[in-house]
């Protein structure tokens, strides 16, 4: 199995150096097949608690150990999507997956007090845009894990069908069934630019509480969905249609006169981040067709906020 690995720290030892290098390798897989940043933190944590838990033999008779900890971290998803799925449907309100920042806005500080940079872990790109993770959520966990690997990481189906315990032809068939899915929720991409001048213009109106400007930016059919956790309440049911949105957008705004609004980088788009007393309260996602916001994704889950909020 092939494997793309970056450098590593010249000062550790070679074998060593050699491990440690895949990990963003894996954490760029774990995401995108979980959605959560910090479960696919916990999975890489556990393929290397496994790697070390085997004789130095043992780890000297595998050929290829960047293979072997893919094939594992691959396996742990692919069973932790089983059991998600049903936590995941039991969750009070809508699930959305964990949104991540830029590059330059990155910050999370671990247990311990060290500072960390994912950003520096997670490739943005277009497999991580929260439209195309939610419709990952829709698809089965063999589907996600075959149509990951293959489409986006270039593993041969061969390699695939040894991580998932299927043949190659089947694992050929849930990657076709992924890519029909894609398929049938995909619209022609909105230029960058486009997206983050409508993102700021509902900014402003929101900022402004202009409820008509704020409809003319929607599409009249547009979703929003905010999600919840800990101590935040779960919004139940999606808001469904412009008038209904952009109302409940200035009736936040009117229940939060302290809030700041802040134009921010959301899973390699342009988002709206919203903070009270410099702590990131919830990050807003958006999916624009044309020229108007067709979903609004509203997280607001504070576990899934961590990497967010500056300490």
């Amino acid at each position: 199995m092939t494997t793309r690995s970056e450098p590593g720290d010249g000062s550790l030892d070679p074998s060593l150096r050699a491990i440690m290098s895949e990990r963003r390798q894996l954490i760029n897989l774990a995401y995108r097949l979980l959605g959560s940043l910090a479960d696919a933190e916990d999975v890489v944590q556990e393929t290397y608690a496994r790697w070390y838990a085997m004789s130095q033999q043992q780890r000297a008779a595998i050929d290829s150990p960047g293979a072997w900890l893919t094939k594992v971290a691959s396996r742990i998803c692919l069973d932790l999507l089983g059991s998600a799925r049903a936590r995941r449907e039991s969750y009070v309100g809508e699930w959305i997956p964990e949104p991540l920042p830029d590059r330059t806005e990155w910050i999370s500080v671990r247990s311990g007090g060290a500072t960390v940079d994912p950003a520096d872990r997670v490739t943005l790109d277009e497999s991580i845009n929260m439209a195309f993770l939610v419709v990952l959520e829709a698809m089965t966990p063999a589907e996600r894990v075959a149509f990951i690997l293959h489409d986006v990481f270039r593993y041969s189906f061969a390699e695939v069908a040894d991580i998932v315990g299927r043949t190659p032809a089947a694992c050929r068939q849930l990657a076709s069934s992924a890519r029909r899915r894609l398929r049938a929720s995909q619209v022609p991409a909105t230029p960058t630019a486009q997206q983050a001048d409508i993102v700021r213009d509902f900014k402003q109106a929101w900022e402004a509480k202009d409820i008509d400007a704020l409809i003319g930016l929607l599409d009249p059919d547009a979703t929003a969905i905010g999600d919840g956790g800990g101590l935040v309440t779960a919004q139940l049911h999606p808001v469904e249609g412009a008038e209904q949105i952009a109302r409940n957008v200035v009736e936040i705004a009117s229940n939060a006169p302290d809030m700041t609004i802040l134009e921010r980088t959301v899973n390699g788009q342009p988002g709206l981040v919203a903070q009270q007393d410099g702590v990131t309260v919830a990050v807003f996602a958006f999916n624009i067709e044309g020229d108007r916001i067709k979903h609004i994704w509203a997280v607001r889950n504070p576990e899934k906020l961590r990497p967010w909020t500056r300490t």
